[in-house]
């Protein structure tokens, strides 16, 4: 199975932590585009709190997050 990307979130009062290509996004305060999350994938890996949590992109145009 291939490796999938793996997308670290930190809290955003950490600006050190802050990716910056999400960071440099024109968006609203706590508003993240989901293309600029996916990068033209359907699934990515979201760690949280010692969890690993995956973002999936539907047919049906939904997002789907699990554990």
């Amino acid at each position: 199975m291939p490796m999938r990307p793996t997308l670290v979130l930190r809290h955003p009062a950490n600006p050190i932590s802050r990716a910056p290509s999400l960071s440099a996004m024109p968006s609203m305060p706590g508003q993240v585009d989901s293309g600029a999350l996916l990068r033209g994938s359907r699934e990515i890996l979201i760690r949280h709190g010692g969890e690993t949590y995956r973002l999936r992109h539907t047919r049906n145009d939904k997002l789907i997050l699990t554990k």
